[in-house]
């Protein structure tokens, strides 16, 4: 029986004061399966990244709850917040986030030392992940010296290190170009299926998106629509056409819905 990782229940987040708010999340109610690739969509100011942060708990909801594995993470205080910011979750950012007086492995291995967890088996995960995300030859170089894709994939494996229960990614395109951003979304989505990696990815991009397994559309703070890939009948390619389409007919093209 498929279990759920991540609930959010009602979920609002408000902004202002009584005469002037602004109603960022305003009722968002979804769920997540353990090993879901999902993707939210919507135009700017819709309310998609206001809600990767107080997944992240960088912003705290005005109503609402989110529970991981059934914990509401509102409850997470002191080392159990700590513990759930840096271990549970991993973040993803479209630009890259990187220490520039770090190397590429010290980056990677950034959340061990703050965490102070290293071990053999770290070692390991991390010869694991650089052969795995191709950036074996940019270990010893710093992120001046490294293209946006390779920056990219440092991040990405910062952001997996500690072997997180979710990733969340927010817009990890949307500073590459196309040849990077299909390698990037090759290596997430091999992730998800090889390993079963919970997703939860933010983006712009209807070819990012097609990578997804279910996709939910946020307009005006609430999910207005979603849609599934028909696995394994329906292809990628065929999926991005019902994105498209989506797009075309709800928000009367990809300008007004992205």
């Amino acid at each position: 029986m498929a279990k759920k990782i991540l609930e959010v229940q009602s979920l609002k987040k408000y902004y202002g004061k009584k005469d002037n708010i602004t109603k960022a999340i305003d009722g968002i109610t979804f769920q997540i399966i353990d090993g879901e690739f999902v993707g939210i969509m919507g135009s700017s100011g819709s309310g998609k990244t206001t809600l990767l942060n107080c997944i992240a708990t960088t912003t705290s909801p005005t109503e609402g709850k989110i529970l991981l594995k059934g914990e509401d993470i509102a409850s997470f205080k002191g080392n159990k917040l700590a513990y759930y910011r840096g271990n549970r979750i991993g973040y993803l950012f479209q630009n890259f986030e990187l220490i520039d007086n770090l190397n590429a492995r010290e980056n990677i291995m950034l959340p061990i030392a703050i965490h102070n967890m290293m071990g053999k088996e770290d070692e390991k995960r991390i010869d694991e992940l650089v052969k795995y995300l191709e950036i074996q030859d940019v270990m010893t170089k710093f992120p001046s010296e490294m293209s946006g894709g390779q920056k990219q994939r440092v991040a990405a494996a910062r952001a997996l290190i500690l072997n997180p229960e979710i990733v969340l990614a927010d817009e990890p395109t949307g500073a590459l170009d196309s040849k990077n951003a299909k390698l990037l979304m090759e290596k997430l989505s091999g992730l998800n299926e090889e390993q079963n990696r919970t997703i939860l990815m933010v983006t712009h991009d209807a070819n990012a998106a097609s990578y997804c397994s279910r996709i939910l559309f946020i307009q005006d703070g609430l999910v207005f629509h979603e849609l599934r890939r028909r696995i394994p009948e329906e292809s990628q390619q065929e999926f991005y056409k019902r994105i498209i389409s989506v797009m075309a007919q709800l928000g009367g093209g990809s300008a007004n819905v992205l």
